[in-house]
């Protein structure tokens, strides 16, 4: 959830720390900080607030005349989203500890320490002060408390005795020219530079940098030494570097290069006023990278080599269990009916942070499908582990190149729809949508669906990408009608079937980025309770689509309107029947029941966005979440 960039090199490391946490401000945080070593040990400086306040504070300490406290080739940085403690500057990273020979050493942390409390009490026992709530202080003591003249050593040595995740950078005065990092249960890979090596928690802080890396495996430490041989000629001198990878038991680990997939000109705004704004309008081309090479219509087959080795066990299962959070649940759910209605195997979608805790059965020949669009979410990590202790095979659907889950899975596919900025997925729900549905033809193809019906869903898949064009044409005709129900603090979001998820999904953007309160459910489920909620002027929207839940629907539509309800309805072109019930009609292309999600969730993205447009809301940066959940 936080953001860590971390450098040592030949280059001026404040301009660069700054560079990177701007390029991580995306995830979400609520402070900001860095620490640089120079001539005279370490200077930290934190703030609270954006990036741009942290930088403003560093002009006045001379960041970009190269000069003053915060000249360095050495440094380490952070973005804070709070968990231990209030977002304040104290509590704010990086931390510093003391040690016994009087070195400063400074560290910057992601995750969370669970035994914090007890090492807090151990250490002021032995004379530590704190001055902050966080748990991250107690790690920055805890390695000061152990330091003997080697930082990585008492990083190891710390990171024995602590339990929980944990991504870290640490430096310290007395070694000028070393980054310690270290990971487990939260991603950190390390760009590999001319005579210098970068740290971050995400490859959009790298990418202008380098594109080869190494991605740190759980229980792994890194030393990286870049730095001149003779100091009284640090610029024009030789130039040492030095890379080593252990284990925290200080067993050696060889590591593999791998190039970066990132365009650095897909994490830039190019226009727009929002990224979500952005991926929203790239869906037609985001969808059209998934699906390249997947189709193959000459042949009448679905092409997914990621699942080629276990196609035997994939087809025999018995059942499969989807597990996820947010709205990669809401895609989930939607695999779950794929699963079910093309290749006939029992499925499920559970919320990943109830999985594991809840003693689940995993029966012999079932599939645990891990869905998350940067592949490191907590809980969908835990979920998974706890899957394959039981037997099962495990499949991921990640967006991620080299993620954890993509790494920790036995088969997988990725999403290709290239990198998600903004907070309030999208393109990522519908990549993970698609990557379902050719997966369920993949697996009913071999084992009830008949060749026509195949390739009559394929021909379908072919024309998404241009008919999601088609919808996001109604932009400013949907801002238009949101424009009437903007001020009202509740809204219903109501479908059945395949577009009950959708309808989950459609709240939920409308609550992550507008701050208004909205529920989604089974259309049915209305008059069961929540019809009670509804009054003079409610807006309601309706996934109300031609298809075989149709009437039904329609029928719900009458019981809001009795009540004084405002109808809003995505709907399929051409009907000129729900005109007259509903009070503002989206429309889509008419589709079979099991690709309609692909569309239907399109108007419901930008009923979101502009709505928090128009409350004045900050859309990229909505209050209290962050992109990527990698704690519990």
């Amino acid at each position: 959830m936080c953001g860590i960039v971390a450098y040592v090199g030949n280059r001026r490391v404040a301009p660069l720390l700054i560079e990177g946490l701007k390029r991580l401000e995306y995830r979400g945080y609520d402070s900001a900080g860095l620490a640089v070593v120079n001539g005279d040990g370490i200077q930290v400086m934190r703030s609270v607030g954006r990036v741009s306040v942290l930088e403003q504070q560093l002009a006045e300490h001379g960041i970009d005349d190269g000069n003053g406290h915060f000249a360095g080739t050495l440094g380490i940085a952070h973005t804070r989203w709070a968990t231990h403690g209030a977002p304040t500057e104290v509590n704010a990273h990086p931390h510093t500890g003391r040690t016994a020979c009087g070195h400063t050493l400074a560290v910057v942390h992601n995750g969370i320490i669970e035994n914090y409390a007890a090492l807090r009490t151990y250490l002021q026992g032995q004379g530590h002060e704190f001055t902050s709530e966080t748990d991250t202080e107690v790690l920055s003591k805890l390695i000061a408390q152990l330091y003997e003249g080697d930082l990585k050593a008492a990083v190891q040595a710390a990171l024995r005795e602590v339990s929980g995740a944990y991504a870290i950078a640490a430096i310290c005065g007395n070694e000028p020219h070393t980054v310690i990092c270290a990971r487990k249960g939260s991603p950190l890979i390390i760009g590999i530079g001319d005579r210098s090596y970068i740290v971050a928690s995400d490859a959009s802080a790298i990418v202008a940098h380098t594109t080869q890396v190494i991605t740190l495996d759980d229980y792994q430490v890194a030393r990286l030494c870049a730095g001149p041989v003779d100091k009284k000629d640090p610029v024009g001198g030789p130039w040492a570097e030095e890379f080593q990878t252990t284990t925290i038991d200080n067993i050696p680990v060889s590591q593999q290069v791998r190039a970066l997939e990132f365009d650095l000109q897909k994490i830039e705004l190019g226009g727009y006023s929002h990224y979500m704004l952005k991926e929203i309008m790239e869906q037609p081309d985001a969808l059209r990278n998934c699906l390249r090479g997947r189709l193959d219509p000459r042949e009448n087959r679905v092409v997914l080599g990621g699942l080629d080795r276990f196609t035997r066990e994939l087809v025999r299962a018995k059942r499969y269990v989807f597990t996820a959070q947010g709205t990669a649940f809401h895609a989930g759910l939607i695999g779950q009916y794929l699963i079910e209605d093309m290749a006939k195997i029992p499925a499920r979608c559970e919320y990943a942070s109830e999985f594991r805790y809840r003693n689940p059965i995993i029966e012999d020949d079932t599939v645990i499908v891990a869905v998350s669009q940067s592949g490191e979410t907590a809980d969908t990590l835990a979920a998974l582990a706890e899957a394959k202790d039981r037997g099962a095979l495990a499949l991921g659907v990640v967006n991620v190149v080299g993620s954890s889950i993509a790494r920790e899975t036995d088969v997988g596919t990725y999403l290709h729809v290239g990198p998600e900025i903004g907070v309030a997925s999208t393109k990522a729900f519908v990549g993970q949508v698609a990557v379902m549905t050719l997966m369920a033809l993949f697996l009913g193809k071999r084992r009830y669906m008949s060749a026509q019906l195949v390739s009559d869903y394929l021909a379908e898949l072919e024309q998404i990408p241009r008919h999601i064009a088609r919808v996001l044409e109604q932009s400013d005709h949907i801002r238009t009608c949101v424009d009437r129900y903007v001020d009202r603090d509740n809204w219903l979001f109501l479908g059945r079937w395949y577009n009950y998820p959708v309808a989950l999904e459609g709240a939920l953007k409308l609550k992550e980025i507008s701050y208004i309160h909205a529920e989604g459910m089974p259309a049915a489920e209305m008059k069961h309770g929540p019809i009670a909620l509804i009054d003079e002027g409610m807006p309601v929207v309706f996934v109300a689509t031609r298809g075989s839940q149709y009437d039904k629907v329609m029928s719900n539509i009458e019981e809001v309107r009795a009540r004084g309800g405002r109808v809003i309805a995505v709907a399929t072109e051409g009907d000129t029947d729900i005109s007259r019930y509903a009070d503002s009609v989206f429309e889509i292309p008419p589709v079979s029941d099991a690709l309609a999600p692909l569309l239907t969730v399109i108007p419901l993205q930008l009923v979101a966005y502009h709505a928090a447009v128009l409350r004045g809301l900050d859309v990229d940066k909505p209050r209290n979440l962050a992109k990527s959940v990698t704690v519990e």
